[in-house]
């Protein structure tokens, strides 16, 4: 798939929302069905592993196949998890939710799909993190590509902090959760995805669980932090599945949330190629 230089540079922001960031593939493959290659793409958390995936080369067809192969069998899911699991004993009666290092399940479950570094990517990449100590967003578009996506994917209570040049660096959807800015500096046009989703009610309140209470509640913040951000610009297209009750950690249901998601791709088709008409009779 080549650049059409007719074309106007589209810019790619795919936000983060855990196991609903699956939604991003439909997307990806509409980009597919039209020919179309992002000039630029922006990624936080789940955002940031299918952005790096397609500005790896991947088409989005390829990533559907990767998700539902990843998460087709529970037993090889929770033994790669095991494997992952504490290394010391004290760990397991640490306060709270024993936590994974970030790094470890990217090479258990997508290294092997990406390059080491940006500079390896066939579309320049961002992808964004948060600094937990200094409170501030931190980009990553050169150096090694793993490091930078284990710190965009550290959810709190699930990952621990990644440790990067003396900062320590967690769940880039807590400063910034649809990364659409920045991208108007180098693009024509702005395509984001938001599958951050919001808290719905469940047949069985008591069926609330803890972790249930903590990605509710980051998803309610992150929801304000996306409403901030569309008073003061709107990318050309917005992208949003149908909120429902998937759980931010609900990977073993890939194929459903798929199954969900699959208008996102007849839709997002229709939004470009009416965007591009529109463009191309403007020039004319």
């Amino acid at each position: 798939m080549l650049q059409n230089p007719s074309h106007p540079k589209i810019g790619l922001a795919l936000g983060g929302g855990g196991a609903r960031g699956l939604a991003h593939i439909p997307v990806l493959e509409a980009f597919d069905d039209l020919g179309i290659r992002p000039h630029k793409i922006a990624g936080t958390s789940i955002g940031a592993i299918f952005g790096a995936g397609y500005a790896a080369g991947h088409s989005g067809e390829d990533l559907r196949e990767i998700a539902l192969d990843l998460f087709a069998d529970s037993n090889k899911v929770l033994s790669r998890f095991w494997k992952l699991g504490p290394k010391r004993i004290r760990d397991l009666f640490r306060a709270g939710p024993v936590q994974f290092d970030p790094v470890g399940v990217l090479e258990a479950f997508v290294a092997e799909h990406l390059p080491s570094r940006f500079e390896d990517l066939n579309i320049p990449l961002r992808i964004l993190a948060t600094d937990y100590f200094g409170c501030t967003e931190v980009d990553f578009e050169t150096g090694p590509l793993l490091p930078a996506i284990a710190a965009s994917i550290s959810i709190p209570a699930v990952f621990c902090p990644v440790r990067h040049q003396g900062r320590f660096l967690i769940d880039g959807g807590v400063v910034n959760p649809l990364p659409f800015d920045g991208l108007r500096e180098e693009c024509d046009f702005v395509v984001a995805v938001d599958v951050v989703g919001a808290p719905v009610p469940r047949s069985n309140p008591a069926d609330i669980s803890m972790l249930d209470s903590i990605f509710g509640s980051s998803q309610i913040l992150m929801q304000t932090i996306t409403a901030q951000k569309l008073k003061l610009d709107q990318p050309d297209i917005l992208v949003r599945p149908q909120h429902d009750n998937t759980r931010v950690l609900d990977f073993l249901k890939a194929g459903a949330i798929l199954e969900k998601s699959e208008s996102l791709r007849s839709v997002t088709r229709i939004r470009l190629t009416e965007l591009l008409n529109t463009t191309s009779k403007s020039i004319k």
